[in-house]
């Protein structure tokens, strides 16, 4: 009487590998809302004080920030057109503002200092960033 056996051997690298680009793509779409968050954040609560004039679509008073300062808000278009845009692979993504006049405030003019938000915001999450990548690294995924 003999036994026959046979041994197949299963390789989990398929599935740990998905696992691992899951987390992968959690961690781009919690960075994204991170950095887009501390943006709206710091254009809703700086409020430091520079120039106040009248503005007249709609009519108001505005008091701009000081230069180098996150800008002031009066009507919150600026905060309510910043987003984040996932990749189609979710493996990327990116935080935009889509206020006509964003760029002009994130870097300046011949006329104005920058009033920066969305660069400031990246760098404050940037540590985070790095930690939850890390974190990943180590868990043995």
């Amino acid at each position: 009487m003999s036994i026959r056996t046979k041994v197949v051997r299963k390789s989990n690298t398929a599935k740990v590998s998905k696992a691992y680009e899951r987390k992968v793509q959690q961690i781009i779409a919690a960075s994204a809302q991170m950095v887009r968050n501390t943006a709206v954040t710091s254009i809703h609560e700086h409020g430091s004080s520079g120039i106040t004039y009248e503005k007249y679509n709609p009519r108001r008073t505005h008091t701009a920030s000081s230069a180098g300062n996150p800008p002031n808000t009066d009507t919150g278009y600026l905060a309510n057109n910043i987003s984040e845009v996932i990749d189609g692979d979710k493996m990327g993504a990116s935080v935009e503002s889509r206020a006509e006049y964003s760029e002009f405030l994130e870097f300046g003019t011949s006329k104005m200092d920058a009033r920066p938000f969305m660069q400031p915001a990246l760098e404050e999450n940037r540590p985070k960033i790095r930690r939850m990548f890390k974190r990943l690294k180590g868990s043995g995924l």
